[in-house]
């Protein structure tokens, strides 16, 4: 008896020796982070942890912000940072824009000199962000997220859609992100019509493709400006637009570029509807509706035609174009731009694509490079700009200066609304706010409503919305490393012909007849390949 009370009291003994080895590394799991190795390390109690005394931050300074700061310091909002956390960064940014800062960050990476924390869309990195995390280029931040980024961690457990669009399909947070706070903050940019010249000709918004010929063709003929001369540029669409967004290819039912089939990745430009649009667009060319210089277009041409009183209709922003064309031309009597819908083939159809944002896409997001020593301090600096405090440091400046609280709404200044130096109001927000333009923080749509004072701006994103209610633009899926390299090989190539090629076929450079000839090329090219890779993405993405 007394030898098996001894056994009992034994197992007894072992079994909760072997509770508590669990219950401990369970404990050490939860507050375990992950190197770029695949290694455990122990993390600090998050009550231990304290700002980062300094930082270097490398990212790109945008212009909204660039024309009265030199560096993000200059900006108020980090200035309010700064005294709320004690901690100063060293921002450093590239100088360009586009390609420039491409090429910027990549020589960066290939220096191995990287500073604590880099702003940009990781999301869309060579090899893709689970690879940058593999090499140690960044770090993964989940466990830093849970344990020392409680605002930014809560948001994403309240809005699972979003936290399934920041998280690899390894299952890696990889950055900070800017997330678009609500619906209306995700669409921005559509068609967009000289309201005066169709009242000026008893004309109704086009809804159709034949519609928009009908007005295309009296904007051309009728002398809508009422000078005298036939000098009207009827349409404006740049390529790049018609390529990535879709005015007047949703028509057909699809996307110029790849697209999401009911689960399916299809690209576009391949259908033989992609032959009808060509069609439609070289007989808008060739009669002189579409703008016979679309293919060689910059913002300073762009402009001279808007102002000089000769463009009828273009695809722009609802503050970058509404907004500042409305302004630049407040002298002029009956000046007047209104948004209208991407067109259906047939009367009460709805255009396949628009421009509508997901509320997450990685631009401007910031990820911890695995040189930062205090990563966990960082966390907690980054995580700020979630928190209250920081949201409305982020979104509005400073509370007497760029804007007061008026029956519970924050509200803008004239510091911003009505410069006092003449800055327009993205310049004026960009001396206090970063929510004109994105970084790592949630947008607020308080921002939007008084970004867009006009009837006809808050009347675009409705009537975008609209169009935007399609179920074929792609998630933001990414690429593991071996498809990156081969589907990046594949489109380097190929997207330079297809540019030059499309834009022949619409100047009538190249037969329509040839049609054929141009599909079977980009399948020599490897475009079915290209479209297998960005399947397997897909289903990886819809499996999350």
């Amino acid at each position: 008896m007394k030898r098996e009370m001894k056994t009992l009291s034994a197992f007894a003994i072992l079994l909760v020796f072997l509770l508590l080895v669990v219950g401990c590394s369970g404990n050490e799991a939860s507050n375990a982070k992950e190197n770029g190795d695949g290694e455990k390390a122990e993390m600090k109690n998050p009550d231990e942890v304290n700002y980062p005394e300094v930082l270097t931050y490398w990212g790109e300074l945008h212009p909204n912000a660039a024309q009265t700061a030199q560096t993000l310091n200059d900006v108020r909002a980090y200035q309010a940072v700064e005294e709320k956390t004690g901690t100063k960064v060293e921002f450093k940014h590239p100088s360009g824009e586009g390609t420039d800062i491409t090429e910027q960050f990549n020589l960066l990476l290939a220096s191995g000199k990287l500073p604590d924390v880099i702003e940009y869309n990781w999301r869309t990195v060579p090899k893709g962000p689970d690879n940058a995390i593999k090499d140690g280029t960044i770090i993964r931040l989940n466990e830093l997220i849970e344990n020392y980024a409680p605002n930014l961690n809560k948001y994403l457990n309240d809005n699972p859609e979003v936290k399934k669009m920041v998280t690899t399909d390894d299952g890696n947070i990889y950055s900070f992100p800017f997330l678009r706070g609500d619906e209306k903050l995700m669409v921005f940019m559509g068609m967009i019509i000289r309201q005066d010249w169709l009242d000026s000709l008893g004309l109704e918004s086009p809804t159709t493709i034949a519609e928009w010929e009908e007005v295309l063709r009296a904007f051309k003929t009728k002398d809508p400006n009422g000078n005298g001369k036939q000098d009207e540029v009827p349409l404006l669409v740049q390529p790049n637009d018609f390529k990535n967004i879709g005015p007047f290819v949703g028509a057909y039912g699809i996307h110029a570029q790849f697209y999401n089939d009911n689960g399916t990745v299809k690209y576009g430009s391949i259908q033989p509807q992609f032959k009808e649009f060509l069609t439609t667009m070289n007989r808008w060319y060739e009669d002189g509706l579409l703008d016979a210089d679309f293919a060689a277009m910059d913002g300073k041409l762009l402009d001279a035609k808007v102002t000089n009183d000769q463009l009828g209709s273009l695809f722009g922003y609802t503050g970058g174009s509404i907004g500042r064309y409305t302004g630049l031309m407040e002298d002029h009597p009956t000046f007047k731009l209104t948004a209208t819908s991407h067109p259906a083939l047939e009367e009460g159809g709805i255009s396949a694509t628009a421009q509508k944002a997901f509320p997450y896409e990685g631009y401007h997001s910031v990820a911890i490079t695995g040189k930062a020593e205090n990563p966990e301090a960082i966390a907690k600096w980054l995580d700020f700009a979630y928190s209250e405090e920081g949201h409305m440091i982020f979104n509005f400046g400073i509370e007497g200066e760029s804007y007061e609280m008026v029956d519970g709404f924050p509200t803008y200044t004239e510091e911003i609304t009505k410069n006092p130096d003449g800055l327009p109001m993205a310049n004026a927000l960009g001396k206090y706010i970063r929510a004109n333009y994105g970084g790592p923080l949630i947008q607020d749509v308080r921002y939007l409503e008084q970004y867009l004072p006009l009837p006809e701006q808050k009347e675009a994103l409705d009537i975008w919305g609209k169009t935007a209610e399609n179920k074929i633009n792609l998630p933001p899926t990414t690429l593991n490393a071996d498809e990156s390299d081969e589907f990046n090989s594949i489109m380097s190539d190929l997207n330079t012909y297809y540019d030059e090629t499309v834009i022949r076929f619409i100047m009538g450079e190249e037969p329509l007849d040839n049609f054929d000839e141009f599909v079977a090329t980009l399948e020599g090219m490897g475009i079915n390949r290209a479209i297998e890779l960005q399947q397997a993405a897909l289903d990886r993405y819809l499996a999350r």
